[in-house]
């Protein structure tokens, strides 16, 4: 019987690899070889300069548990911040440190090493990954392009477990069983430029945008549902280019960003924001553009048998019943909801994106055994 795969072996030698989105850095690659040597059967899904991994165990037509999660990490910063070699992948009391610790190169490594020693006993059924180099950027050609393709193929799942950081601040204490919507916009109003000394003789687009985006984020979205937290906007920018203390600018842009619950839309909110926008040019003669970037609806897997399954896993393994929640950002959990019914549930998340991002390496392994007991649990 061929040794256990070590996940805080795995994570070092996929930090090790500099994956930042859109490179793979040698990280598919070096899961591809891995899981080929398995015996599973891998297929690389690459699309627009994405490298991404399909791997499958078993046959098609079994019963499938999938896992999903990317390897692709967002830019260091400020190098001479690091205390270490944010691609070194060095080990320091007790933790792994390096850019994508936490997010997510330790969560990939823990399913692949769960996975592959699960397949080495010949279950029933099929286990299923599939890995992505974009999820930090646009996801547009990630883990959508591995979804095209399986539908092309005839490749399914039945359940899916994404093996994001969902825990705010001990392992075990939050699965997360949905998400809010996420919805951007930006805007671009349109005055009259003029000399600052002669305001009567101008149109001031600064004054109309402040107003706008002021009106929009005093304004309560709701208070929350059954599932989700309360929507929330936040103004990110306003600009009008203008550097001169004398000049009424003629055009300034701003940006708001609204994470949303199941209360609301992404259209329902176009229309709420069109509203502020026909009052602001009624108000201050200004005319007012809005165009959207648009990432997701929110979604709910109802606490059930796949949230269930999960949570006896890590009270099993831990001893703590972890809590169903829907908060945080986006993930790919967004797109695996249109495929199968899926849950989030991984490492604890609190230096994601961070300098010195790190996480305890007893923690891998104790992640591992929970997607291990799983999988056991979901085949039985």
């Amino acid at each position: 019987m061929p040794q256990p795969i070590d996940p805080v072996d795995l994570t070092i030698a996929l930090i090790r690899c500099p994956s930042v989105t859109p490179c793979e850095g040698g990280a598919i690659v070096l899961l591809d070889n891995l899981l080929s040597e398995a015996g599973f059967i891998c297929t690389r899904v690459d699309r627009g300069g994405i490298a991404n991994l399909f791997a499958r165990f078993g046959a098609g037509s079994e019963r499938t548990f999938g896992f999903n999660g990317h390897i692709d990490v967002v830019p260091v910063g400020d190098r001479s911040a690091w205390s270490v070699d944010p691609f070194g992948g060095e080990v320091r009391n007790g933790c792994v440190w390096g850019r994508g610790a936490a997010d997510m190169k330790s969560g990939v490594a823990a399913f692949v090493a769960a996975a592959v020693d699960y397949t080495r006993i010949k279950p029933g059924g099929s286990v299923a990954l599939t890995i992505t180099g974009d999820e930090e950027a646009l996801a547009e050609d990630g883990t959508i392009a591995i979804f095209d393709w399986m539908e092309k193929n005839g490749e399914h799942m039945d359940a899916c477990l994404v093996g994001e950081p969902t825990c705010p601040e001990a392992l075990g204490d939050m699965i997360k069983i949905g998400r809010r919507g996420s919805i951007t916009f930006d805007f671009e109003v349109i005055g009259k430029q003029g000399h600052s000394a002669y305001p009567d003789e101008s149109i001031n687009p600064v004054a109309a945008i402040a107003r706008l985006v002021d009106r929009a984020a005093s304004e309560n979205l709701d208070n929350g549902s059954e599932n989700f937290q309360p929507s929330t906007l936040a103004a990110t920018n306003i600009d009008t280019g203008n550097s001169a203390a004398n000049v009424i600018p003629g055009r300034c842009t701003a940006t708001v960003n609204i994470r949303f619950n199941d209360l609301h839309s992404g259209e329902s909110l176009k229309e709420w924001i069109s509203g502020h926008c026909q009052r602001i040019e009624g108000e201050f003669g200004v005319r007012a553009k809005v165009s959207t970037r648009y990432r997701s609806e929110s979604f709910l897997t109802p606490p059930g048998p796949l949230s269930d399954l999960v949570s006896d896993a890590v009270e099993a393994e831990l001893g703590c019943r972890p809590e169903l929640s829907t908060s945080g950002g986006t993930s790919d959990a967004r797109f695996v909801k249109d495929h199968c019914p899926v849950v989030e549930f991984g490492l604890v998340g609190k230096t994601i994106h961070q300098v010195n991002e790190h996480v305890p390496q007893d923690d891998i392994h104790r992640l591992k055994s929970i997607y291990l007991r799983i999988l056991h649990g979901y085949f039985s």
